[in-house]
């Protein structure tokens, strides 16, 4: 009897399930447990090493013995100036990236004076609607020494050059800037 199979017949048979359906996002059902015994293939191609495709164990060979997890918090309200100094705050108490989370007109690609965005200027996020507030939203800080995460979708491109723009103006060269953005349509709609 496989491990998986006296798993679910003894341990599992016994513990208390909520009496709904678990799925995926994309309505996958989820069974309970999943182990070696549920792969096609070998579990090597499958599941692979640190560093390597499919990087189901991580994107670098040492992972956290090599380099320690980047510490963000998800932080932007208001205008370019209140979260700069939120920045500051994060970055003061030991943080070493930054996680920017944009307001809905920036998300949609609005300008913060376009009709539209009324209302919603800064409500969940920063407004960042020109290179100048780029700028202003990271005044004062080491883009060579931080990495930023920047969540955002239908703009992530313009908001990425006005990025490399603010490094670029302070000297900092674009191989020296790191982080991420997204570029997913498909998930705004999910």
């Amino acid at each position: 009897m496989s491990n998986k199979k006296k798993w679910l017949e003894t341990t599992y048979k016994q513990a208390i399930e909520r009496p709904v359906r678990f799925s995926t996002v994309s309505d996958m059902e989820l069974d309970p447990l999943y182990t070696p015994d549920d792969l096609t293939g070998s579990y090597d191609d499958a599941l692979g090493n640190p560093g390597e495709f499919p990087y189901t164990r991580g994107v670098y060979g040492s992972m956290y013995r090599g380099r320690l997890w980047t510490m963000r918090q998800f932080a932007g309200f208001g205008l370019a100036e209140d979260t700069n100094a939120r920045f500051h705050f994060l970055l003061g108490q030991g943080q070493d990236g930054l996680s920017t989370a944009f307001d809905m007109p920036t998300l949609m690609g609005y300008d913060a004076d376009h009709e539209r965005a009324l209302g919603e200027v800064g409500r969940e996020g920063v407004s960042v609607s020109t290179v100048y507030d780029m700028a202003t939203l990271f005044d004062r800080i080491p883009l060579d020494r931080v990495t930023t995460s920047m969540t955002v979708n239908c703009s992530a491109s313009i908001l990425l050059a006005m990025y490399l723009v603010v490094a670029e103006r302070n000297g900092i060269p674009w191989e020296r800037v790191g982080g991420t953005i997204q570029n997913d349509m498909l998930k705004e709609y999910i």
